[in-house]
């Protein structure tokens, strides 16, 4: 399974093509919030979005939860759960949701980290990243019966910036 996760890319609709069109091989696409598009956008590709603070179509959902093969996925964008101050909120959420993975935006700040067999992924930002970070998107990519996965960070020209290995439980 390979998933792409994108996050505040503030109204760079070619942005989101772009990524999409080189990850053609993934299985799903998240956008994670702060598109500053309509929800209809034909640039989302049939990507699964949520509500950013920037957002103000009322047709995106703040969270969503989707189940994929034997994982569930919480995406919510992360302003409401104070995630710059933060991750208990959103870990308390993702605890009801029970959930495998997190992904969420808002600081434009690319990370993850696994809390409570949980992994928490912040793609950072294609169009205006911070702390001097470089613009950004993630993807996660697993073998179907593994609960080891593999976290690449990467460039909009699809270049790795980093990469991470986690092992997850499956519940």
């Amino acid at each position: 399974m390979k998933i792409v996760v994108l996050s505040d890319t503030h109204g760079d609709a070619e942005i989101i093509s772009t990524v999409f069109n080189q990850e053609q091989d993934a299985d799903v696409f998240f956008h994670c919030g702060d598109s500053e598009l309509s929800y209809n956008d034909d640039h989302f590709n049939d990507m699964i979005r949520v509500k950013g603070n920037c957002d103000f179509d009322d047709n995106f959902e703040n969270d969503i939860i989707v189940n994929l093969d034997d994982r569930k996925v919480f995406i919510t964008h992360g302003h409401l759960y104070d995630i710059k101050t933060t991750l208990a909120l959103l870990n308390d959420q993702a605890q009801e949701a029970d959930a495998d993975f997190v992904f969420f935006g808002h600081s434009h700040l690319m990370g993850a980290e696994v809390i409570n067999n949980r992994l928490f992924l912040n793609p950072g930002s294609l169009t205006l990243p911070r702390d001097g970070n470089a613009k950004s998107y993630a993807t996660v990519e697993w073998e179907d019966d593994e609960n080891d996965l593999t976290v690449y960070f990467k460039t909009p020209d699809k270049k790795i910036i980093s990469k991470h290995l986690f092992s997850i439980l499956k519940k």
